[in-house]
């Protein structure tokens, strides 16, 4: 069948892939823009890992303010090309992440960026806690192993459960993105703010002000 080049378009906007990609999945689709959505996702699952090594240098850098303007956050995220940066499906994404930094505040966006002494002071921490336990050295080292991966999990933003899926990971979510968009999607870097974070807060106890202030 003949495929429109306005359906082209209308599926190349929602999904940022590219045009001779949109018009075989048309074809496959029979027309149907949703089906061929659907094609696009389920075959760009299987490349997905082929586009990950592929360079992503442009994208956008999001704000997201949360809980009143009590927490905020700044996140850079990547695409390989500036027309699936500006698509609403990028901009979704990265809305997503940012909102769940804002929740679940992780350290890092990926393991490889935790410092080696901060990893070294966990595994000293959890195998004086293990060998409390009078286990064997052996069994000992699978827990201390077992903890240093759920301390990755907890710190390492690509690691975490999505906040609105926890079945799928960050990373997952990426992989679902970059396999619906076509292109290579990468997360950067972010940071974010807390009012009050880091600020020692000077405790007052009133009962003690009353009592003094009546001698």
């Amino acid at each position: 069948m003949e495929i429109s080049a306005a359906a082209v378009k209308e599926l190349r906007e929602k999904t940022g892939a590219g045009f001779m990609d949109c018009k075989k999945a048309l074809a496959e689709a029979k027309g149907d823009v949703e089906k061929a959505v659907s094609w696009l996702r389920e075959k760009g699952l299987a490349a997905a890992a082929k586009k990950a090594s592929r360079v992503a240098s442009e994208g956008v850098v999001c704000s997201y303010i949360h809980a009143g303007g009590k927490v905020g956050v700044l996140l850079e995220v990547n695409s390989e090309t500036d027309f699936v940066a500006k698509t609403e499906g990028f901009g979704a994404l990265v809305k997503e992440i940012a909102m769940h930094i804002a929740a679940l505040a992780p350290q890092y966006v990926r393991r490889e960026e935790v410092p080696a002494e901060v990893v070294e002071n966990e595994r000293q921490i959890f195998t004086a806690q293990a060998k409390e336990t009078g286990m064997p050295e052996q069994v000992i080292q699978k827990i201390v192993d077992g903890k240093i991966e759920k301390f990755y999990k907890e710190v390492c933003l690509l690691e975490q459960p999505f906040v609105k899926n926890p079945d799928m990971t960050i990373e997952k979510l990426v992989i679902e993105n970059i396999a619906k968009i076509g292109e290579n999607i990468s997360v950067r870097r972010f940071a974010r703010f807390k009012v009050g974070e880091g600020i020692e807060k000077k405790v007052t106890d009133f009962a003690a002000e009353v009592a003094a202030a009546q001698k």
